[in-house]
């Protein structure tokens, strides 16, 4: 789930992921602001869901994957949209 939070006097937007994978000890953002090297941790809730809050540009649109314990790839189903990727599969997309 993505959650945006619009500021009138700020020129970004705060967003809160919330994703809960299936037996999953660690989950990663990777690909927000094109960055695909350094991920986002996102912190583990005790519902065994993950959460991170990220401070993106307004006005923007940002492709970004889910790696599941260093390992697995995955798409945010909930997310604004998804598009294709040079390998293959498709990215998801949140558009401010």
């Amino acid at each position: 789930m993505l959650q945006k939070t619009y500021y009138k006097t700020k020129s970004y937007c705060k967003v809160k992921f919330n994703f809960k994978p299936e037996l999953a000890e660690t989950v990663e953002i990777l690909g927000l602001n094109s960055d695909w090297q350094n991920s986002i941790i996102m912190a583990k809730k005790k519902d065994g869901s993950f959460s991170a809050e990220v401070n993106l540009p307004k006005d923007s649109t940002h492709e970004f994957k889910y790696r599941i314990n260093n390992d697995l790839w995955v798409n945010d189903p909930e997310a604004d949209a998804q598009v294709p990727n040079v390998f293959g599969g498709s990215n998801s997309v949140v558009s401010l």
